[in-house]
């Protein structure tokens, strides 16, 4: 019992820690208006699931998402007020559903990844991951990265895009919108994707080779890697192109409302400034800005998995072919 207890005391030790931190940060977000008081809980509980069994290099990376986001939300505030706020269906503030929406699937990666950082020593003298446990490990931290990633960039490019002067163009037809339509994309609303896809990758690589260099633990040295594709393409990629798969679904596949008097699109079943109820215009029922947001951290986090898995396998197969080739030591 006493050994029992000593193994799992580290893990209660680290969650409650996060815990502590997660939710003194959800707090603070909430003062600062970044959060709704439904938000408070649902971040409390994503950043203490992502750092707590994930680790830190893991929940260092959620933080930076975070407070990108919010601090880009807050970025000319009145004049996107002013120009798109009533075409969104929710304000800045988020709440429980577009926490669950954005941080969702890449919380379930981080737990999927701390698991596997597990290893079953059943039979085994060395605490060392085994080649199928590091590859696991690998790939449920690229599903991270990219689900990520796909917020970062989705947010970065919203936040900014709004502000541009020249009108977007939707994605499936390239006719000209106003800013904030669903599925509407812009060059500056695409960098700035990217460069959030980017950047979160850059942080979450970084955040591993800190790990590398100040950890001991030989099981360590085997996670987060350099590998034939770095870690932060693979975010990079992964997120771009899920960003582009929410504005695409966003175009088809968002409930989208037109007011009969101004003839304003938005996201709202009713128009505050015609006080009117709006009509119908395309879309799936029940399809809105959250479940495109699950739908394409979804996506982001597919393609980063299925990156790192054909990166890998071709890698081993080179490596395979490499040593089957190579001559051996006394072969004339």
């Amino acid at each position: 019992m006493r050994i029992r207890g000593a193994r799992r005391r580290p893990w209660r030790q680290r969650l409650l820690l996060w815990l502590l931190v997660s939710s003194g940060i959800s707090l603070l977000a909430q003062r600062r208006g970044a959060l709704k008081c439904s938000g408070v809980p649902a971040a409390t509980a994503t950043g203490t699931v992502t750092a707590g069994v994930g680790g830190w290099e893991l929940g260092l990376s959620l933080i930076f998402f975070f407070v990108s986001s919010s601090i880009l939300s807050r970025f000319h505030q009145q004049k996107k007020a002013s120009l798109a706020a009533e075409k969104f269906s929710k304000g800045s503030a988020r709440d429980m559903l577009q926490v669950v929406a954005n941080g969702g699937v890449a919380t379930w990666c981080a737990l999927c990844y701390g698991l596997c950082r597990r290893p079953s020593r059943q039979g085994r003298a060395s605490p060392s991951l085994t080649h199928s446990e590091v590859a696991a490990c690998d790939s449920w931290l690229a599903a991270f990265g990219g689900a990520l990633a796909t917020a970062t960039a989705d947010t970065w490019a919203t936040e900014v895009g709004v502000l541009v002067h020249r009108s977007p163009r939707l994605i499936t037809t390239g006719r000209l919108v106003s800013p904030g339509t669903s599925g509407a994309i812009s060059w500056p609303g695409t960098l700035m994707a990217a460069a959030g896809a980017l950047t979160t990758g850059l942080v979450l690589e970084a955040s591993f080779t800190l790990a590398r260099l100040l950890s001991s633990d030989p099981r360590e040295s085997s996670l987060g890697r350099p590998r034939s594709l770095p870690l932060a393409f693979i975010a990079w990629l992964s997120g771009l192109t899920g960003s582009l798969i929410d504005s695409f679904l966003g175009a088809t596949l968002q409930t989208v409302y037109r007011c009969p008097q101004c003839g304003q699109e938005t996201e709202r079943s009713f128009h505050q400034s015609c006080s009117t109820a709006t009509q119908y215009m395309r879309g799936l029922p029940g399809i809105n800005n959250d479940v495109v947001n699950f739908l394409a951290t979804l996506s982001g986090c597919l393609i980063a998995f299925a990156l790192n898995r054909f990166a890998s396998g071709h890698s081993r197969c080179s490596y395979t072919r490499l040593s089957a080739n190579w001559p051996k030591k006394g072969r004339r």
